[in-house]
């Protein structure tokens, strides 16, 4: 699969780059460019559409200084550009969200946020396109709901699945971090040193991880009694 291509659609400079930046460190990803205003990001758009080099996805800030973001996805579909969007904003009002979401947006990622929220959004974008164009490679074959469930169960957050008492969020994004670049599968006592918590309090982030999904769980044999679980990144 190739690169995803992505336009970074921000009006504050420090921010744009600062996410620009952000998806030079992701695998599978590609900054095609930056804009600063909504008739930049359509020009822009169109400019590599016509080249026969189009933008995959599009981060979209929703505040800018000529054009919400919502007609700008608006004049984005209405233009036949169909380039998925990321929503990074401060905005948080419940109308907006909806409209985000009826309009096509893919993920929504509220300001301000880490490198690991960014990164899980844009890997679990990733993973789905990928879940996509394995259904059947080459071909026009229709998708059975199956496969429709699993790709779109790749956009799913882990933040849907309640954060139980104990856990924090900033922990959370901590051994999200630590998992997604260490490249390998590790165990509850592994990684216990490396995240500086308790066997049990480790344990608790990856099970938790695990169930929503973000994490691939399995037994790991060869050890000297009970097997233990282990636990890889899944995202890519």
């Amino acid at each position: 699969m190739n690169d995803i291509r992505v336009l970074v659609v921000e009006d504050e400079p420090i921010a744009a780059d600062a996410h620009a930046v952000y998806v030079g460190r992701l695998e599978g990803f590609t900054v095609a460019g930056t804009a600063p205003d909504g008739q930049s990001a359509l020009r822009l758009l169109n400019d590599f559409a016509a080249a026969g080099h189009p933008v995959d996805l599009v981060l979209l800030d929703m505040n800018l200084p000529d054009l919400h973001g919502l007609d700008v996805a608006r004049r984005m579909h209405g233009a036949g550009l169909l380039a998925d969007i990321i929503a990074i904003t401060a905005v948080r009002e419940v109308n907006i969200v909806r409209s985000a979401v009826s309009i096509g947006v893919v993920q929504y990622l509220i300001k301000p946020f880490t490198f690991a929220t960014f990164a899980d959004k844009l890997r679990s974008y990733r993973a789905f396109r990928e879940q996509l164009a394995a259904t059947a490679p080459g071909t026009r074959s229709a998708a059975s709901q199956s496969d429709v469930d699993q790709a779109f169960a790749s956009l799913r957050a882990p933040t849907e699945v309640p954060l139980p008492k104990g856990l924090s969020t900033g922990t959370l994004e901590s051994v999200k971090e630590y998992l997604a670049g260490l490249g390998r599968a590790v165990s509850a006592n592994e990684a216990t040193e490396a995240l500086g918590m308790s066997r049990v309090t480790a344990r608790r982030y990856l099970e938790y991880l695990a169930d929503a999904g973000v994490v691939v769980r399995s037994p790991r044999y060869g050890t000297p009694g009970r097997p233990e679980n282990e636990y890889r990144w899944a995202r890519g």
